[in-house]
């Protein structure tokens, strides 16, 4: 098999991710929320293998036809964005007015920030929030707080996008890696099984959730502050 092909397959199997935006979507508009949620975590997955693939294949040399990073920010907006917002809107979590604040913010200011050409830092880390808000919605369904509390989150998440504020990206930063990336696995673990169980109010997911969301949001912001030992 040629490097050139695998480069290809890389291509195809982020394309996947595409396809699972629309089953979730689907399962979306007929308020089918556990079943949008696992297939937004399949899609999760995907973009988690994709990346580390694409850079051991060299796509961009090898199968340069396809530029993988619109692709990817393509799917992102999908499965990050548009479809969790969507599916705060739609569901009981936000009432009247509230879902169509929540709405525009997420839709408005996620598109912004994808375009961002500084939303990287030096350590590959993102700049301000990196509009993971599937992560965030996921959480939400399962806690289902108080909806002025969500409406905080939101505005505050949206604000962050844009703020001097380093968000951890649990592969590529090298930073805490040993420890931010088992978190990632475990909060992809936690989030299926959540989805699985229906988001049961007794699941021992959701603490798993709660906790492993604080680190993935704060770890970024605690590097800012702990100044890093020379040699680490």
């Amino acid at each position: 098999m040629s490097l050139r092909f695998k480069a290809l397959c890389v291509h195809l199997f982020t394309a996947t991710g595409a396809v699972f935006a629309m089953l979730a979507m689907l399962a979306a508009v007929e308020e089918k929320w556990s079943l949008m949620f696992l297939w937004l975590v399949v899609a999760f997955i995907v973009d988690g293998i994709d990346g580390p693939l694409a850079r051991k294949y060299h796509v961009a040399t090898n199968a340069p036809r396809f530029d993988g990073v619109i692709l990817d920010l393509m799917i992102d907006y999908l499965t990050y964005i548009f479809i969790p917002a969507f599916a705060l809107f739609a569901s009981d979590l936000l009432p009247g007015w509230t879902g169509w604040f929540a709405i525009i913010v997420i839709t408005f200011a996620s598109v912004l920030y994808m375009c961002d050409t500084g939303m990287k830092t030096e350590d590959k880390s993102f700049a301000g929030f990196p509009a993971a808000w599937n992560m965030m919605v996921l959480v939400v369904f399962a806690v289902e707080p108080n909806f002025w509390i969500i409406l905080m989150i939101v505005s505050a998440l949206a604000i962050a996008m844009f703020l001097p504020l380093k968000f951890i990206h649990p592969v590529r930063t090298k930073r805490w890696r040993w420890l931010s990336l088992p978190v990632a696995l475990a909060w992809t673990a936690f989030a299926a099984w959540a989805a699985w169980v229906d988001f049961h109010p007794e699941s021992w997911a959701h603490w798993g959730l709660v906790l492993t969301s604080i680190y993935l949001v704060f770890a970024g912001i605690a590097q800012q502050i702990i100044p890093e030992r020379r040699g680490s």
